[in-house]
């Protein structure tokens, strides 16, 4: 049974993640600060700094998890919260709101962040 994250990565790894995390949930909030007022890019605004603040705190909750299966659990639901992150930054591009060019970096972190979390639960999953 896993007691936390840290036990089975190596601690510094542990440590850059959970401040990839919250360094990715600083550039959602600073990306909606910079959004224009319009009421469309207002709603679609708020829908992408829920979920992509939310990968951070799902990712915490992870590393307490009190067994394989909570902590696969809520590894889980920071994935969705990441597919739906992009989902909401590829609208912002698609309806001409923001510049691709501004969420490049941005979208290849949440990839990044992506790969990572479905490794984690690959693992966990196995070592059940």
């Amino acid at each position: 049974m896993m007691n936390t994250v840290a036990e089975s990565m190596k601690e510094p790894d542990a440590r850059n993640l959970r401040a990839r995390t919250k360094a990715f949930a600083l550039r959602i909030i600073r990306l909606y600060s910079s959004l224009p007022k319009t009421t469309e890019a207002q709603v679609l605004g708020k829908q992408v700094l829920r979920s992509g603040t939310s990968v951070g705190a799902h990712y915490r909750e992870a590393t307490r998890a009190r067994s394989a299966a909570e902590f696969i659990s809520k590894i889980e639901v920071g994935l969705q919260e990441l597919e739906e992150t992009v989902y909401w930054l590829e609208l912002l591009v698609d309806a001409s709101l923001v510049n691709e060019s501004k969420l490049c970096e941005l979208l290849r972190e949440a990839e990044e962040l992506t790969a990572i979390f479905v490794s984690s639960a690959k693992t966990a999953k196995k070592s059940r």
